[in-house]
């Protein structure tokens, strides 16, 4: 799993690096527009990752005058460098970010 987690995490990066246009905005500033988000992902398939970032609005670093990433995200797991939102459920780096960022 660990090996998987890792080429998934590479695949990710990659994308990221060549440039790959995501969703930044809108922020979801309610759990309404929160919650839209959610179904949109909900409605793809589990394996479709590069749709899972676009919509999520990935970034490969921190985002924001706050400089938000993950590693201050309600959601990241820390030891295993993972987004928890079952929606999304991917292998992340600490000083990325996306749309669905909380605390």
């Amino acid at each position: 799993m660990a090996s998987e987690n890792g080429a998934t995490l590479k695949a990710i990066a990659d994308m990221l690096a060549d440039g790959l246009e995501t969703q930044v905005e809108p922020f979801p500033e309610t759990d309404k527009e929160f919650a839209e988000i959610l179904l949109q992902l909900r409605q793809l398939d589990t394996k479709d990752l590069k749709a899972k970032l676009v919509i999520s609005g990935f970034l490969d670093h921190p985002y924001g005058p706050d400089r938000q990433r993950c590693l201050e995200c309600m959601y990241y797991l820390v030891h295993r460098k993972w987004c928890d939102l079952p929606e999304l459920s991917v292998p992340v780096e600490p000083d990325w970010w996306c749309r669905l960022w909380r605390i």
